[in-house]
């Protein structure tokens, strides 16, 4: 088959409905444009310094000891809604 994307059709259309979901689900995340950007993003190779170091292991050890915040309380805190995060774009 030359042509990919009637090739994608045509084994879209043999799916039953419950994989077509979890197609319909995949092709939404790879379309989305953080996911785009996370996944187009380049890796960080430089090595963390010691101070860095330690506030990851002090994170780690807070997680351990602390239940994690809400995000409807930080959200709260922040004085935001959910929906003015779903609703923002930024600036062109």
């Amino acid at each position: 088959m030359a042509d990919p994307k009637e090739h994608a059709y045509e084994l879209i259309d043999r799916l039953p409905p419950a994989q077509l979901t979890a197609v319909v689900s995949l092709l939404e995340s790879m379309l989305d444009p953080v996911s785009l950007a996370i996944a187009n993003a380049t890796f960080d190779e430089e090595q963390l310094n010691e101070e860095e170091e330690k506030a990851l292991g002090d994170a780690a050890a807070w997680t351990k000891r602390n239940p994690g915040i809400p995000h409807e309380q930080v959200l709260a805190e922040l004085g935001i809604t959910q929906e003015e995060i779903d609703r923002f774009r930024e600036p062109k």
